[in-house]
C-alpha cells in the first residue's frame, strides 16, 4: 500500500479535486493518499468527489497552518 501526500494550499477551487483525481488514477487500489488544502470550498467538493467516484474518505483533519488534510483511499 502506498501512501502519498499532495499539497495543494493555496489553490482554488476546483483545482485541489483534479490534483487529487490526477494522482489516484496512477494508484493501486487500496493504496491512500494524503490532500492539504485551504480552499474553503474543498470541504464540499472533496467529500463529493470521493462519493461520485468510489474513492472512501477516510478522514478529515484541520491542519496547524490553515488547511484541512483530506485522507482518501482510492
Amino acid at each position: 500500500m502506498t501512501e502519498k501526500i499532495i499539497d495543494a494550499k493555496g489553490l482554488l477551487c476546483p483545482l485541489p479535486v483534479l490534483k487529487l483525481r490526477k494522482h489516484l488514477k496512477s494508484m493501486e487500489s487500496g493504496d491512500i493518499v494524503l490532500i492539504n488544502a485551504d480552499d474553503p470550498a474543498a470541504a464540499i467538493d472533496i467529500p463529493h468527489f470521493c462519493n461520485e467516484s468510489g474513492h472512501t474518505l477516510i478522514s478529515k483533519e484541520p491542519g496547524e497552518d490553515g488547511s484541512t488534510g483530506y485522507k482518501v483511499k482510492k
